[in-house]
């Protein structure tokens, strides 16, 4: 067993992704390494719930990267604090074996509030007498303080957006050795999200993703070599899971749009164009990578919802409550339909019918106010100086049901003899860390 566990999330690493990775290809040649299968769905917030968990959305209700409140009418993408997780994660059952357990838990998301010793994660923040803008938010409060006297502000326009690059990354990995220095964590959650750009962007084949690999692979040896320094002699078991693969898109469906043309969904008109009418819309979906969530006001419109979708292009399967147990994903907050995309094919959050009376918020890197997942911010329209409407740029998406090998991603482990089987699920990472600790 090991004396601490650092466990790095790697969103789209691929074990051909190695390589082009000396650093990482180098632990798992000294330790191991298994297939790593996503639980549906195959996106960040689930996924990361499923690892820190070890159970699905039924159990957890982190069903996408968004919610939606249907008691108050209101879509809350990314910004939900750690109580929106149902079930204990490994800080917590770490700490009810011992207070000598301790964690650090670094930009995964849902962790503002969770019960980890230290924390450090993106959520701008503004102090009382309005001085300044923090970016972080941390436990304890004072820490990002330190943080920013040594690293600088959080890059945080280069953590999303059309500016996304290996800069946020490298300064995650670069507080993250600060953490392991002064609170000597025994448990080390870390999220590094660089492969997700390049491989949405342009494809998970193409030259930006290849740059993209090395970029990432000398983040994470700088980074490993300096918590390894910072843990001195003791024994460290290195996880690095890659969370879900991205593979590439020839296609884009708009569940919004067909459900407006049935007649289920309505807009109001403003004075920047057509809103999401969430209060009146028969019915309307939370879009999410590959899949969405369709939310039925009446259960009498469900049967034309699903004539709405099947047969449809990109379209894959059309899941009711029933069939959503199939998944585990039968939970209260999902959707009372839910779409799936085909492996080459994504889901735009668009209801607009003509670009001319999309909100201004669509042009905008505005991940909030958008009841969805919108890719495109990643790219830019130089000749207008806004975020593009033209949802065929995008090359790469994930989140359906992994059927498919190319949906499989990789989990590499320092030390020989982690693993039992050259698969596990994304649901297993939770009891190979407890594990390492006895428990």
């Amino acid at each position: 067993m090991a004396d601490r566990v650092v466990l790095l999330s790697v969103p789209g690493l691929r074990q051909q992704d190695l390589a082009h990775m000396p650093r990482l290809r180098g632990l798992a040649e000294r330790g191991g390494m298994a297939s790593l299968v996503p639980s549906f769905p195959a996106v960040t917030c689930p996924v990361q719930a499923n690892m820190t968990t070890g159970l699905t959305p039924r159990e957890h209700g982190v069903v996408a990267n968004g919610f939606y409140w249907r008691e108050r009418h209101e879509v809350e993408m990314w910004t939900a604090w750690n109580d929106c997780i149902e079930r204990p994660q490994i800080w917590d059952l770490l700490h009810e074996r011992s207070s000598e357990l301790t964690s650090a838990v670094w930009f995964p998301l849902h962790s503002k509030g969770c019960g980890a010793d230290t924390i450090c994660t993106p959520a701008p923040i503004h102090n009382p007498d309005g001085s300044e803008s923090l970016w972080c938010y941390t436990k304890p409060t004072e820490l990002y303080g330190t943080l920013r006297d040594t690293f600088g502000h959080f890059p945080l326009k280069h953590f999303w957006g059309p500016l996304a690059n290996i800069l946020s990354t490298a300064w995650i990995a670069d507080s993250a050795v600060h953490a392991a220095q002064s609170y000597q964590p025994r448990f080390f959650y870390i999220y590094l999200p660089h492969l997700d750009y390049a491989a949405q962007k342009a494809g998970p084949d193409s030259e930006l993703a290849l740059k993209s690999l090395g970029e990432l692979d000398a983040v994470v040896g700088r980074l490993v070599d300096g918590i390894s320094a910072a843990y001195g002699a003791d024994a460290t078991l290195y996880l690095v899971a890659g969370e879900y693969t991205i593979t590439p898109v020839d296609q884009v469906l708009y569940p919004n749009r067909l459900l407006r043309q049935a007649g289920l969904l309505n807009v109001t008109v403003k004075a920047d164009g057509e809103h999401l009418d969430l209060v009146t819309s028969r019915a309307w979906a939370l879009v999410d990578h590959q899949f969405s969530h369709v939310f039925v006001r009446d259960s009498a419109d469900i049967g034309r919802v699903v004539d709405c979708f099947r047969g449809q292009p990109g379209v894959s399967e059309v899941l009711t409550r029933g069939d959503q147990a199939l998944y585990e994903l039968d939970h209260a907050r999902s959707g009372e339909v839910v779409v799936t995309s085909t492996i080459n094919s994504w889901q735009a959050y668009y209801w607009w019918l003509d670009d001319a009376r999309a909100p201004g918020f669509a042009r905008t890197v505005d991940i909030h106010r958008k009841p969805g997942y919108d890719p495109v911010e990643l790219h830019f329209d130089p000749v207008n100086k806004c975020i593009p409407l033209d949802a065929t740029r995008i090359k790469g998406s994930h989140g359906a049901p992994p059927r498919h090998e190319s949906q499989r991603s990789v989990v590499i482990a320092s030390e020989p003899g982690v693993f039992d089987s050259e698969h596990v699920a994304d649901i297993d990472i939770c009891s190979l860390v407890l594990r390492q600790f006895g428990i």
